[in-house]
């Protein structure tokens, strides 16, 4: 599947800036280490060291989830190997509960990759559409460049400490990959899919997974987008919202669990009290 139109205009969003109103509603304090929130017009509603490179756990799957998307078709079936659920059980990372042998479409797959946020998922698809894993993180970082991802480096499909953390990226280049990837419907339904459910079939059992990120439901026009955590990194969290008919986009980088989205949820009522209506 190729996505290379969709780009063209959240290129634009980024370079075209618009003048943002006086401030509505106070900027709330960020105890997290690194956060950035900007609008699809390119308005900047809030900053903190946002340009500094820091691993960035499993936000590293929405990059993931990307190339994916531009190398299979979402009906693809992809087989998962013994080496898929090892690699998710040897480092202690979070799993999508796969089993060997298993036959998933690449559909399925994305939810397993962006829901419960499975390194299984991720090593089976970085597997497949590699072909191998070396070649997909090319892949992977190949795109970053052309999405101008100056501060961007991957190391893996995941973001788990091996090898490197994953690699590096800011919380200003994580808010631009989300907004391309959120520019891909596909994309856009499984990260806002509070549940996905598979139903047990002959080439496989049947799953339900659930989204990690807590703002689904709780947060005005919520809709995604990942959820993260390693020791290094800490809590992380890149999120959206349609607010005031303007799609937000926020990065927490190095937060605590609870509070990531608590701050978030003040982040975006911050960044809807900016907003230019018209």
């Amino acid at each position: 599947m190729r996505f290379a139109a969709l780009a063209c205009s959240t290129m634009l969003a980024f370079t075209v800036g618009v003048s943002a109103a006086p401030p509505a509603v106070a900027a709330p304090a960020v105890a997290a280490r690194h956060a950035y929130v900007v609008d699809s017009h390119g308005t900047v509603h809030f900053g903190k060291r946002e340009t500094a490179r820091v691993p960035v756990a499993s936000l590293v799957k929405v990059m993931t989830a990307y190339v994916v998307l531009r190398e299979a078709k979402l009906t693809d079936v992809v087989t998962v190997t013994a080496a898929d659920v090892r690699y998710a059980a040897k480092g202690g990372a979070a799993t999508a509960g796969l089993r060997t042998g298993e036959r998933l479409t690449v559909r399925d797959l994305l939810y397993a990759l962006m829901l419960p946020s499975g390194a299984d998922a991720a090593n089976a698809l970085a597997r497949t559409y590699g072909p191998g894993k070396p070649a997909f993180v090319a892949k992977m970082n190949s795109a970053a460049r052309r999405m101008g991802l100056g501060d961007t480096r991957y190391t893996n499909a995941d973001g788990m400490p091996t090898p490197r953390d994953g690699g590096y990226s800011t919380a200003v280049d994580q808010a631009r990959l989300a907004q391309y990837a959120l520019d891909i419907p596909v994309f856009k339904t499984v990260v806002s899919r509070p549940t996905h459910k598979v139903t047990k079939t002959a080439l496989h059992q049947a799953h339900t997974w659930t989204n990690t990120n807590k703002l689904l439901g709780r947060a005005d026009g919520a809709i995604g987008v990942k959820t993260g955590y390693t020791r290094k990194a800490g809590f992380c969290l890149l999120f959206a919202a349609e607010q005031r008919g303007t799609r937000v986009v926020g990065v927490l980088l190095g937060d605590s669990d609870e509070r990531r989205f608590k701050t978030a949820e003040r982040l975006l009522e911050h960044a809807a009290g900016e907003i230019v209506i018209g």
